[in-house]
């Protein structure tokens, strides 16, 4: 249903049913031929019900809002005006004028996009488009910019706002229409500061579309900033069944099947690999929540017994964009196999023909959710997916339907192959599976602390014991995170008593590299200098033995000093005031003897004596610091006085 309202049941059926029954050909304003032809030759010729509300609203000049479901054709909604109303422009534009920007997220949706546009985009004349994104020499696509120049600009907020500011030959006044794709993730990902900017150097008198899954209060900022007196367009899924009714409309698509699994901590790799068993002869995508977990797993799924001659794919966000381009059209021209991925995945790719969404780890936003399952079912397909929960989780089924999100039980497999026992056995003849492992268990434990429904997966009550034997793990790795949590170790089983540094990776390129590393260890401790031993104080056997630090000490002779030193002022006043004679302050304080200055005042006799006060000076200001070099003073005073 499209609607800028809430219109009654009926009329809502009516209206669905009348979108989704209306060609392109019939559309008002009407299409060019060859655009509707360029459609044909795609296979489409009936609207979905997004393009049929979108389509005619921007063609008559109006800004669009548009909130769809995923899966529900919304590129075409966008592309086919952009091309009608530069079509209808009445002289063909300069090479450096652009006329449409279309601003996507990720560098797979925009090449998505401007892959899906270039049968449509062929057919103007005159005009040229090129896409934008990362992971290309920018210097060379400044410099084809500047000399052959672009009307139309598809790309990330990123690159474009970075052409933008370095080119100035690009003309942006004549610009028609903006299109901003999956605008909630692109404020999510952190391109506001870029979006802002780009819309800013564009001129106020065009047409603008906002396309997204979810609004957000970010998304309704950014369209009260970029949209003048926006159509609001819901395409909303009716219940299709009489026990979803009361939940009144669905976020997911009208074919989609959704399903949950509750799964024992320790058994839950083995409940997935059955599943996966199950499905042989499907196309499979399966989520997880790191992109250490993907890489771990796309090792251990294919060397499995079970799930040999199944191709298994990894692709998340770490990997180079050479090698996800590769992945991405490797699993797209599959006709059945596994892509084990991260949320990367989840928004805007239209994979063809996916049969099933198995989501491992729910994802930490439960945006999310809705986009990972909308990755089947699309164009009035049919298609299922499932989420596995532990026992603790079960909450989660409750909050997503409360949003819409209605999942039905599937009961655990009662018998499983063990799966754990083959994963062990592979860690301990490679040490890659090893490592891995560790890193994929740490990841996700730390993913799940920042999970968003923190209220539902408690990450203090996770039992990472068994979630240890769930990954296979030879030992529970050492990780602030378990350490001071007092988090559940029951259930893991130790396999005895092994080294773990005598297990050695099976690629000998790897191992030869880790064993001159060992080498080089050894021989740099071997060369290091002797740690000196701490010095003991001398035990005095009438006190009991106590440690005392460097500071300790400096304290109590501190104290003792200044005891003295309070002593020799005491002598010192009784000998002004006459109470006792210079020989008795002498004897007293110690002060007694020569002091080098001769007893004539002979050049030879002061000369010594200097010296000889410099030492002594020097000695009591090493004794006592500040205190020594005031005994010093003490004793010019008196020999002041004597003078």
């Amino acid at each position: 249903m499209a609607s800028s309202s809430s219109p009654s049941p009926a009329t809502a059926a009516a209206r669905k049913r009348a979108l989704t029954e209306q060609r392109f050909s019939d559309l008002t304003p009407a299409l060019s031929p060859e655009v509707v032809e360029a459609l044909d030759r795609g296979g489409f010729r009936r609207c979905t019900p997004v393009q049929a509300a979108t389509i005619p609203l921007l063609l008559s000049h109006k800004d669009v809002a548009v909130d769809a479901a995923t899966g529900s054709g919304k590129t075409l909604a966008f592309v086919v005006p952009v091309v009608e109303m530069l079509r209808r422009l009445p002289s063909p534009p300069k090479p450096h004028q652009v006329l449409g920007i279309i601003i996507s997220p990720t560098r797979e949706l925009s090449s998505q996009i401007y892959n899906v546009a270039q049968p449509f985009f062929a057919t103007l004349k005159g005009v040229s488009s090129i896409l934008l994104v990362g992971g290309l020499d920018i210097r060379v696509e400044l410099e084809k910019v500047e000399k052959e120049g672009a009307n139309i600009l598809v790309g990330t907020p990123g690159k474009l706002f970075d052409i933008m500011e370095r080119l100035d030959t690009l003309e942006y006044k004549h610009l028609e229409i903006l299109i901003l794709d999956e605008a909630d993730r692109l404020l999510d990902m952190g391109f506001q500061k870029q979006v802002t900017s780009i819309i800013s150097k564009l001129p106020k008198l065009r047409r603008t579309g906002l396309f997204s899954a979810t609004q957000t209060e970010a998304v309704e900022e950014l369209a009260k900033a970029g949209l003048r007196n926006p159509v609001r367009v819901q395409v909303k899924i009716e219940a299709n069944d009489a026990a979803q009714q009361d939940l009144g409309p669905s976020k997911t698509p009208l074919g989609l099947r959704l399903e949950y699994m509750i799964c024992e901590p320790a058994k839950k790799s083995s409940q997935l690999v059955d599943f996966l068993v199950q499905n042989t002869g499907k196309k499979i995508m399966v989520y997880f929540a790191t992109c250490a977990c993907v890489d771990y797993w796309s090792v251990v799924l294919p060397m499995l017994n079970l799930l040999k001659g199944s191709p298994v794919i990894a692709y998340h966000g770490k990997m180079k964009q050479g090698p996800r381009e590769k992945a991405l059209a490797s699993f797209s021209s599959l006709s059945s196999g596994i892509l084990v991925c991260t949320d990367v995945a989840a928004r805007g790719l239209d994979i063809p023909h996916v049969d099933l969404i198995v989501q491992y780890d729910p994802p930490q936003d439960p945006n999310v959710f809705v986009h990972r399952a909308g990755r089947t079912a699309r164009y009035d397909q049919e298609g299922d997916a499932i989420v596995f929960l532990l026992p603790t989780e079960d909450a989660y089924v409750d909050f997503l339907k409360l949003r819409g999100v209605p999942l039905m039980e599937r009961v655990c497999s009662p018998d499983i192959v063990d799966i754990v026992p083959q994963i062990r056995a592979a860690a301990l003849e490679d040490r890659n599976i090893m490592e891995k492992g560790l890193r994929a268990f740490v990841s996700f434990v730390r993913s799940y602390k920042e999970h968003h429904c923190s209220f539902i997966f408690r990450w203090k009550g996770l039992e990472v014991g068994k979630l240890a034997m769930e990954y296979g793990l030879l030992q529970i790795p050492s990780m602030p995170e378990v350490k001071h949590n007092n988090l559940s170790l029951k259930g893991f089983f130790p396999l005895g008593n092994i080294d773990f540094s005598q297990i050695k990776f099976k690629d000998k390129i790897r191992e030869k590299q880790r064993q001159k590393a060992l080498k080089r260890k050894a021989e740099e401790l071997a060369n290091e200098p002797p740690v000196p031993e701490k010095r003991i104080p001398r035990e005095r056997p009438d006190k009991p033995k106590r440690k005392q630090t460097g500071k300790q000490r400096q304290t109590i002779q501190t104290k003792e000093d200044m005891d003295e030193l309070t002593n020799e002022y005491r002598l010192l006043k009784k000998l002004k005031r006459g109470v006792i004679d210079e020989d008795e302050y002498e004897k007293l304080t110690g002060f007694g003897g020569s002091d080098g200055e001769g007893s004539d005042g002979d050049a030879a006799g002061k000369g010594k004596g200097k010296e000889r006060r410099s030492k002594e000076q020097k000695k009591l200001k090493q004794r006592g610091g500040k205190t020594g070099g005031r005994r010093f003073e003490i004793k010019s005073k008196l020999k002041s006085k004597r003078r």
